[in-house]
């Protein structure tokens, strides 16, 4: 059997699960779809509570974050395969679960689909997350195959059952980001590849530039947090580009320029990307800096 599983947050799923119904009955497999809300705001609730009928749907008092919550649909599903989707995310490919049930036939254990997003740039005023996504997240099949387990996101990704339950999701990593990084190292230290696949949903939810911004810092903490309980793994760090660099430069004149300028330009450099019109080199820049003002302090402390 095969669970769909989506957690919820601020999101209405509605279209989302009568795609996957609609492909559902075209595919000669045994199918449930799973839905966890994790604490989202009461108007979504009463949106999705009518799914209750037809599928598993659970309702959590608080929220427990990305990390957990996935975790916890192995509670409410005995499947031998799970495939997880972003409660934002669009179908628009007609064989969608029949490409995943191909892999499954394939023996595969984890496999991405990817993503797309709209190819229109929207205004300024969301520009900021889509052309990082389009430009840097949405890459094609191939490119994704040349570093396959780094290429991981937890977007559209189908897992083997006992394989889940051998490398979990990091419960500690509450807030927004990079989990699915860390899951997808853990993959590569126990020799467990991951497929990809051109099985692409469509970002549904591009999110406004100071949102995006915010979740960026959410998920850089993250990034710290994980350094320290990893002692700074070698081949973690190798794995994640801005760490990369980031280790390079930590004892260099390089660094210390760098901290300066966005020591000082930061207010400046905030407002240029919340305008939409910053460049990527430019948030690639505030990241970096950000991230250093974070790793500096968590050694203090």
């Amino acid at each position: 059997m095969l669970a769909i599983c989506i957690p919820i947050y601020n999101q209405d799923v509605t279209l989302l699960i009568a795609e996957l119904e609609k492909q559902i009955k075209g595919v000669n497999h045994p199918i449930e779809i799973v839905l966890i809300d994790d604490a989202s705001k009461a108007n979504y609730k009463t949106l999705n509570e009518p799914l209750s009928n037809r599928h598993t749907y659970i309702e959590l008092k608080e929220n427990i974050g990305r990390s957990r919550i996935r975790n916890l649909f192995l509670k409410y599903t005995s499947a031998t395969y799970l495939l997880f989707l972003d409660c934002d995310a669009l179908i628009h490919q007609p064989d969608f679960l029949k490409e995943y049930f191909q892999s499954i036939e394939n023996k595969k254990l984890v496999v991405c689909g990817g993503r797309v997003n709209q190819k229109e740039p929207p205004n300024r005023s969301h520009y900021l997350n889509w052309k990082y996504s389009t430009l840097r997240e949405s890459v094609s099949v191939e490119k994704r195959l040349q570093k396959p387990n780094l290429s991981f996101m937890t977007n559209n990704f189908l897992i083997e059952r006992k394989t889940f339950e051998t490398v979990l999701f990091d419960e500690r990593l509450i807030n927004y980001g990079h989990e699915d990084t860390l899951f997808g190292f853990e993959l590569m230290k126990r020799g467990i590849s991951i497929a990809h696949i051109d099985n692409p949903i469509f970002n549904g939810d591009i999110e406004d530039n100071t949102t995006y911004l915010f979740k960026t810092e959410l998920g850089l903490k993250n990034l710290s947090t994980i350094c320290k309980s990893i002692d700074n793994d070698p081949q973690f760090i190798s794995s994640v580009r801005l760490l990369e660099y980031y280790f390079t430069i930590q004892n260099s004149f390089t660094l210390l320029v760098i901290r300066n300028i966005y020591r000082i330009g930061k207010p400046i450099i905030r407002k240029r990307l919340e305008s939409g019109y910053g460049s990527l080199k430019l948030f690639d820049f505030y990241k970096l800096g950000y991230f250093d003002e974070l790793f500096r302090k968590k050694n203090e402390d």
